[in-house]
């Protein structure tokens, strides 16, 4: 796998997203993204309650601890690098998190609007 150039939405160097939990689809700590990462997990997103139960509530359930895939589980004001389009689907249904701007591979661009992420940014 070839990871693509490690930038933000900003057109800066990306910066960590966290590494406690560890993050990223390569669990490098960063929203770094490859053309194998078909969910694009590049927006780092800051947890809330509200965001949390959504994402249990559609499926995709981020609070709950998964030892056998070495997932702690997240709580609120954990960092996370999530999927663009469940971002997106968030912000439509007026529930999206927090997102850290320079932490934010450029990738997520394809899926969800600069101005969108500006609205959420910390």
């Amino acid at each position: 796998m070839k990871i693509d150039p490690s930038v933000n939405v900003l057109g800066e160097p990306l910066i960590a997203c966290s590494s406690d939990p560890l993050t990223g689809y390569f669990r490098n700590g960063a929203c770094d993204t490859c053309d194998q990462d078909r969910g694009s997990h590049t927006v780092c997103a800051v947890m809330t309650a509200e965001f949390l139960a959504y994402s249990k509530y559609v499926g995709n359930d981020l609070s709950t601890p998964k030892p056998e895939w070495g997932f702690p589980g997240l709580k609120p004001g954990d960092k996370w690098c999530l999927c663009a389009a469940r971002f997106l689907q968030a912000h439509d249904e007026g529930c999206a998190p927090k997102v850290s701007l320079k932490a934010t591979h450029a990738r997520a661009l394809d899926v969800v609007p600069l101005d969108v992420l500006r609205l959420y940014a910390v």
